[in-house]
Formats: C-alpha cells, structure tokens, sequence
C-alpha cells in the first residue's frame, strides 16, 4: 500500500504517522525529542524516528514511504526546507530537508510550519471544510496562527505570517521572550494559564487544566484567572480578525479542550470588541493533536503531485 511518512515535531513531544493516499492513518507513533539533550539529539531523535517508520512501512504496507513530511515549530523556510529558527528546539538554520531525505535515502521531504502544517489539515479535513477564509488558532506552550485562503495556507512574504502570539494586546505586561512586553502568548496560551493558576493557587504543579476544572466549580481565584487569559485573547482574536477578515475562527491546543468553558466567554469577549468588523463562526477544532500529522502527511502527498506535474 502506497504511503507517506509523517511527523509533527514539538517542543517536548514527536507525534508521527504512515498516511495513505487517501489520508487514512495507517500506523501512529509518539515519542520524546529529547531536547534536554541538546540540538543535536533533538535532530537525531528525528531522524532515527523517521527511519524506523520507513522500516515498519516495509515490514507491515508491503513497501517502503514514497514520501516524507514533516513539522517544525519555529520559523520555518518551507521552500529551502530550512529550519531557521526553533527556541525551543535550539535550531538555527537547520537543512531539515536536506538531513532527513538524506536519512531516507533520498527520498522526496516536505517541510512546513507546525501551525500552519496543521491548519492546512483543519481546512481540508477539519473544522475549516468549506471556508474560503479561516484562522486556525492553537493555543499550546506559544500561539500561533495559520490563515487559509481558499484552500492554501498564507506563509506570508518571509514565512512569518501568523504569529500573532506577538501581537502586543497590553503594553505593560509580561516580558516576551521575543524582546517585546504584553504580547498575546504571555497572557492567554496554555503556558501563561498554568504560570498564572500556578501562582494564584498556591500549587506548583497545577497546570490550565486544573485551571478550566477550578473555574467550572466556581472557584473565584480560577475564574479571575481564566477571565484575564480570555479577556487577552479576544483583544488579539479581533486584531487578526479586523486585519484578515475570516469567515471562521477554529480554535484548538490544550486550552480548547476546556470546551465550552473557553468557548462561550470567548465568543461574549470578540463579540462584545466588535464594532464595524463582520463576527466569525468561532468553533473548536475538529482534528485535535493529530492535524500536524496529518497536515505533515498532505504537503508529502502534495510534494509528490507537483513533482509528477513538473516531470509531465
């Protein structure tokens, strides 16, 4: 059976998968990248994953991967297949393509953004299915954005559309470790909610989970917090959406799995900031943790289309 390699490359955690022609996943895996390691081992757990898929492939499909796809956090040159820039990964201008075809073999590599790599897979497969113009928002360890345009993810002139997590929403917030002060991420992703339940609680090891099930029973402390994170994302929802536009606003990450708990404050909170924009439909997404992988196994597919459109 003919089939890709896919993986979706995270700042603690590798999600990967064999992907059929018709997007089916026919095997999942998951493994740790070691990034306390270093670069380095960071680049070699990859690698290693990656050929390790290729042998299951033979052993179980009857056939060795036609392609590869892969996702990376960071700032990403897709068309170079160049990793340029990854904090949480150590990354600089890393040939990712180049290292893992070489890895295979030689076989074809797509690289993406992870974002956008999974928002490719929410607007062909997911919640983003019949928008001509959507954001996919997850809010995880950072936020990020990727923005389908009838079919296509934007990467914008430089490859560093969407990252809105640094669009500042209160200037004399928390410091950013992007050199600014108040951007979005510090305030309303996952990470920021944990830190600030943290604190507020009294409990180290409290994370936004424990936060979203504090503010369903009603604890005021969690619902202060919550508020806040909410309150700072509709501010940087409605710069994006005044900016771009969208007809929806699919929301995914940790925080999304709060369900309704985020969902109908945060849609009273764009609502209530709109003035002249048209409101998006805001739903959550509909792919979960598995859009990278699955956005990692169409660019494979698609790099393969338009290498046999290119050879016709």
């Amino acid at each position: 059976m003919r089939h890709v390699i896919a993986l979706d490359v995270g700042g603690t955690g590798m999600k990967a998968a064999l992907v059929g022609a018709d997007g089916t996943l026919l095997h999942e895996a998951r493994r740790a990248t070691g990034r306390e390691r270093g670069a380095d081992a960071v680049v070699r757990s990859i690698l290693d994953f990656a050929d390790d898929l290729r042998a299951h492939g033979r052993e179980h499909f009857g056939g060795s991967a036609v392609a590869a796809g892969v996702a990376v956090p960071g700032i990403v040159d897709s068309e170079a297949g160049v990793a340029v820039y990854a904090a949480n990964l150590g990354w600089r201008d890393l040939p990712m393509r180049e290292l893992l075809s070489e890895r295979l073999d030689g076989l074809p590599v797509a690289l993406g953004h992870d974002v956008r790599t999974g928002g490719l897979a929410e607007g062909r497969i997911g919640a983003g299915q019949g928008a001509d113009r959507f954001l996919f928002v997850p809010l995880g360890t950072g936020i990020s954005c990727a923005i389908g345009i009838d079919g296509a993810i934007e990467a914008g002139a430089h490859g560093y559309a969407g990252e809105i997590g640094h669009v500042v929403v209160r200037p004399d917030g928390p410091d950013c470790g992007c050199g600014q002060r108040g951007c979005l991420e510090t305030l309303a992703s996952a990470a920021a909610v944990t830190r600030a339940w943290a604190k507020a609680s009294g409990d180290r090891t409290a994370d936004a989970a424990d936060c979203a099930k504090a503010v369903e029973s009603g604890d005021p402390k969690a619902i202060a917090v919550w508020r806040d994170a909410v309150d700072a994302l509709a501010a940087g929802l409605v710069t994006a959406l005044t900016l771009l536009d969208p007809r929806t606003l699919i929301i995914g990450g940790g925080l999304a799995e709060a369900g309704e708990t985020l969902f109908t404050p945060l849609r009273a909170a764009v609502e209530e900031r709109v003035t002249f924009q048209k409101l998006p439909s805001i739903v959550p997404a509909a792919l979960g943790d598995t859009a990278g992988c699955l956005g990692a196994g169409l660019l494979a597919w698609d790099l393969l289309a338009t290498d046999s459109e290119v050879s016709a």
